[in-house]
């Protein structure tokens, strides 16, 4: 062993073990030599200095990524004597945390194996690490000074008690930090004069604390001061909007801990744009963010905006930009927690009514008709009756629903944003089918709501187009009446009948391949004697017949029923797939035994020729294969030894097989054949040899496997 080596030696270096490839598998292996080199705190102060400082200029590749890689992996062991020598020692713990002063260079590799050593000293020497903090304040203003820095950020994170509830057993700890200015200053580095990279990672932050709800940390960013700060920086005015954006997924956090924090702009969880129930918010965080409101809608007026963004279809201008898409999200999120007060202050301020004009003035903006789809269900699915009424009178649903179906191409004539490109036809809109869907949730909800109900029925044009356009569309795009084949997920279909659930059950086709592939290898169709089968056990593993992917691929061949009277495995079906324009359509039936004399198994129909071959009696050829021609001849030896050894007839001795297919009508198909096909050259024989089983002759069942 090197590292041993290393050891035995008088003097020996760091570094010397360090270029051992066996180092960290020996620490992990708890080397008791190595630990007891390593745990001097001679040895932790130089591995300190890998990590926390940059190697000089002319230093070797080894010293500038291999010394510290090795150094980090060895603090991450959590060996508690190592981990010891450090917290115990304040110039050590110094050392360490001399990486964040301002006036050092913060390599992002070095910040990552500070990152980790930082964070394994929070879970395995809470309490030391925390006093030092304590009585290092310092320290949070230089983690939030660099929080730009990703591997810093989850030092941050970790530090707030963010992460994986590290402070569950210090309420002590958790209430100390909500006490400090930490959170002032992570919410600081919202401010428009900070980079992108800097908002994202403060938001990732303050939306980590929003998760854990119970702590005194949530408890204060919920607080109408603190929402007050982080809309004073949303709101500053400033060329980007990074800070508009990422302090509105701060506010969406508040609002709903559950949703995804900081996903990209426009990007939407399946199924939680439409389909999340509403939930509950505190009122004052409500209330605080109402104040802003206003501010908000007016950056929803894209008149005064004079970019241009060029398109396939023409042109935006301007386009809507991801400042507004979030401010849309935000308000669909502040409607969908139920509260009273949000409700009568959209209404007032006519945000319902300018978003829903978006909808329609960007109709190829898919992420902003998925949130106005959800802003227009909370408003149907409201317990308050004004907020149905100013959809309906003020916003006018229907009458925008039915004008943008009647006229579904992009209109040049339009004052909107959106322009088709001259000289081309104009495209079809691409909110279509968000605006079905809103049409169809207009008509299950008349059913059940007397309000939604008579607003339907006193428009007449609203009757006719859904007799004449909308019943048809549906069926039409009713995808389950399809009959080009099934949907792949089956999950949510309503079936009419009981045929239709037999006929599309899914199976474990892997599993059951690999069930059958064990009954056959292990002898569960052997006979009553079982000596034969257990000696074929003796042989190599090439030589077993029916291998778990022959079985595979024949199951994946063969469509899986139900019927189990006939003693079979596989119920009659199409069992063969054909390549040519001759396929037989009707499938194999055990009541047309004969039907097999009828089909050349190289996809054409025509008798099968069982006699006349020059290389042996009774053989079949199914296709050919290149690539297997060779054990073509050992493969047919191998399927008839193996039947003979096994006697693949449910205990009936294997010459009766014959016979009995004999007497089912199928003479004239051998049992196993080679014969050769018309046009293939002589003495050349294909690897695919055909095997029939019979479970119950009488039955008439048979099936038919593919080596």
């Amino acid at each position: 062993m090197q590292v041993e080596s290393v050891l035995d030696k008088e003097n020996f270096t760091l570094e010397e073990l360090f270029d051992e490839e066996e180092i960290i598998q020996e620490c992990k292996a708890l080397n008791s030599r190595l630990i007891n080199f390593l745990r001097d705190r001679a040895q932790v102060k130089q591995m300190l200095h890998y990590i926390v400082e940059d190697p000089p200029e002319d230093s070797e590749k080894r010293r500038a990524y291999k010394f510290p890689f090795v150094a980090c992996e060895i603090f991450t062991c959590e060996i508690d004597v190592i981990l010891k020598t450090l917290v115990e020692d304040e110039e050590l713990m110094n050392l360490l945390f001399s990486f964040l002063e301002p006036n050092r260079s913060h390599c992002t590799l070095l910040a990552g194996y500070f990152s980790k050593v930082v964070v394994c000293l929070m879970l395995r020497k809470t309490i030391p690490l925390m006093n030092y903090v304590q009585a290092h304040q310092e320290i949070f203003g230089r983690l939030v000074d660099l929080i730009g820095i990703t591997s810093i950020m989850e030092v941050l994170v970790r530090l707030v008690g963010a992460d994986d509830h590290m402070y569950t057993n210090f309420t002590d700890v958790m209430q100390w930090l909500a006490d400090t200015n930490l959170l002032e200053m992570i919410a600081d580095k919202l401010s428009p004069s900070n980079s992108p990279e800097v908002h994202a990672n403060a938001a990732e932050t303050l939306c980590a604390i929003t998760r854990n709800s119970s702590s005194a940390l949530a408890a204060k960013i919920s607080t109408p001061s603190f929402v007050g700060r982080i809309f004073g920086h949303a709101l500053e005015h400033a060329p980007s909007r990074s800070s508009l954006v990422h302090s509105l997924s701060v506010c969406i956090s508040l609002l709903d801990p559950r949703r995804a924090a900081l996903a990209p702009p426009g990007h939407l969880i399946r199924g939680q744009h439409l389909f999340d129930p509403p939930f509950s918010a505190n009122p004052e965080t409500v209330s605080g963010m109402l104040l802003k409101l206003g501010d908000l809608l007016m950056l929803l007026n894209v008149s005064s905006d004079e970019s241009v963004l060029p398109t396939t279809y023409g042109e935006l201008c301007p386009p809507l930009g991801k400042h507004r898409l979030k401010i849309v999200e935000f308000i669909a999120v502040l409607l969908r927690t139920g509260s009273d007060i949000a409700e009568k202050e959209l209404v007032s301020s006519g945000a319902i009514h300018r978003i829903l004009d978006l909808f329609f003035e960007f109709p190829f903006n898919n992420s902003l008709h998925h949130h106005v789809e959800s802003i227009i269900m909370s408003c149907l699915e409201s317990k308050n009756s004004t907020l149905i009424d100013h959809l309906f009178k003020e916003c006018d649903l229907i009458g925008k629903v039915l004008s943008a179906d009647k006229n579904p191409t992009l209109s040049s004539d339009t004052n909107g944003p959106t322009m088709p490109a001259p000289g081309r036809p104009s495209p079809r809109i691409g909110n279509i089918g968000h605006l079905t869907r809103m049409a169809n949730k207009l008509v299950q909800l008349g059913n059940s709501n007397s309000q939604v109900q008579a607003y339907l029925q006193e428009n007449g044009e609203w009757i006719e187009w859904h007799a004449n356009v909308l019943l048809k569309r549906n069926t039409v795009e009713n995808v389950y009446q399809w009959t080009c084949g099934r949907p792949s997920s089956l999950q949510d279909r309503m079936r009419d009948s009981d045929e239709d659930d037999i006929r599309d059950r899914d199976y474990d086709v892997a599993a059951l391949a690999n069930n059958l592939s064990q009954a056959f290898r292990y002898g569960m169709y052997e006979n009553d004697d079982g000596e034969e089968v257990h000696g074929s056990l003796d042989r190599d593993e090439e030589d077993v017949y029916f291998d778990d992917d022959s079985a595979e691929v024949v199951i994946s061949s063969l469509r899986l029923g139900d019927d189990q009277e006939n003693g079979c495995l596989f119920t009659n079906s199409n069992w063969f797939a054909f390549q040519d324009d001759r396929i037989v359509d009707e499938p194999l039936s055990t009541s047309q035994p004969s039907r097999m004399e009828e089909i050349n198994l190289n996809g054409t129909e025509g008798t099968v020729n069982s006699g006349g071959s020059s290389s042996s009696d009774d053989e079949v050829v199914v296709g050919e294969d290149e690539e297997l021609l060779d054990t073509a001849n050992s493969s047919e030896r191998r399927s008839l030894s193996w039947v003979t050894e096994n006697g693949l007839s449910n205990g009936r001795d294997p010459s009766s097989l014959t016979a009995n297919l004999e007497k089912a009508g199928t003479s004239d198909v051998s049992l196993f054949g080679s014969d050769q096909c018309e046009g293939e050259t002589s003495g050349v024989r294909s690897p695919v040899d055909w095997v029939a089983w019979q479970g119950e002759l009488g039955k008439g069942g048979k099936a038919f496997f593919c080596t």
